[in-house]
């Protein structure tokens, strides 16, 4: 059974040629771009607009549209990304998504931008250890790394540490020259990106100088307490169960413990279990102890992104591949 298409007749007020152009898109992009995910048609001329196709999904249009607008008022241009992140809303019927979890830090807001990230940050603030597992670009070492910012500059804790296993995906690295920061300093790239767009390159400079900000290969970790510390271990599901273990026994008083990983990109040798897995499996429940699980619809990136995990997901699934973590 077939539901009828109807066309849904609206206008956009104020009307503002501006406002209209950003909601738009150049040469129509964004609306392109809702057309082919909704599969519907849109159509206007000036603010007044038209909505062919299916009637309820005509109806979530209409109400992304206007949402969209009322945007263009506080920002100069409607982004792809915005476009992804309203859909992706709509997607999770996320009706109680109204008031986002924010970080302010410094001149930067760091807002979620769906329910799980929502969930991810608040996870991060009442628990002392968080593990979220999924996707890439579901924006899990980034919040991370905004959430040890926030607590830094606002006294909760006294030094952020950012740890990352040294493992090779899949290449031959070979020789590395150079001292141990410059060796593992490729490995920490992304945290180090992360810090940057919160803090700045000089603060990042001036903190990693004072030992304020650490970044450590997680063989390091080994004997040590830390203390007043927030700690990152990124790229969990490529920990050994027993390096897991070590890294979870290192947490002292007042610090805070989040560890993130895609336990669909284990790069571990094939004999050897992800940490990451063996974790999930027995730490769920522990009082003081969250875990966030991400999807696909999470990803926050270029759009096509969600449709190449989609692939490999459908692909993995019909046993054409084998994930890895199935290892276990």
């Amino acid at each position: 059974m077939t539901t009828a298409s109807v066309a849904n007749v609206f206008v956009l007020t104020p009307a503002d040629g501006r406002r209209l152009a950003s909601l738009c898109g150049q040469f129509n992009s964004n609306i392109k771009s809702i057309e082919n995910h909704f599969n519907i048609r849109v159509s206007n001329r000036g603010n007044l607009f038209q909505i062919d196709g299916d009637k309820k999904t005509a109806v979530e249009v209409e109400r992304l549209l206007r949402n969209l607008y009322a945007e263009t008022e506080v920002v100069e241009q409607i982004e792809p990304s915005v476009i992804h992140d309203a859909i992706s809303r709509l997607n999770h019927k996320t009706k109680d998504f109204r008031d986002p979890f924010t970080l302010k830090i410094r001149k930067n807001v760091v807002s979620a931008r769906n329910l799980n990230q929502q969930k991810y940050l608040r996870s991060i603030e009442n628990n002392d250890v968080c593990i979220s597992v999924g996707p890439a670009g579901t924006g899990k070492t980034y919040l991370a790394v905004a959430s040890a910012a926030h607590a830094l500059a606002t006294d909760h804790v006294r030094r952020i540490v950012l740890v990352r296993p040294v493992v090779e995906a899949g290449e031959r690295l070979g020789f590395l020259p150079g001292d141990i920061g410059q060796k593992v300093n490729p490995y920490l790239r992304p945290l180090y990106d992360a810090l940057y767009e919160m803090l700045g390159f000089d603060r990042v400079g001036r903190l990693l100088d004072r030992g304020v900000i650490e970044l450590a290969p997680l063989a390091f970790m080994r004997g040590r307490t830390l203390n007043e510390a927030f700690v990152i271990l990124d790229e969990g599901q490529n920990t050994t169960r027993e390096q897991m273990k070590m890294f979870l026994t290192r947490i002292g008083f007042g610090s805070k413990v989040v560890i993130t990983g895609d336990i669909t990109q284990i790069d571990l040798p094939s004999n050897q279990q992800s940490g990451m897995v063996h974790a999930l499996h027995i730490l769920e429940g522990i009082d003081g102890l969250g875990i966030v699980r991400f999807n696909r619809r999470d990803i926050v990136r270029h759009a096509l992104v969600q449709s190449i995990v989609a692939a490999y997901e459908q692909d993995s699934s019909s046993g054409r591949t084998k994930i890895r973590d199935d290892r276990n």
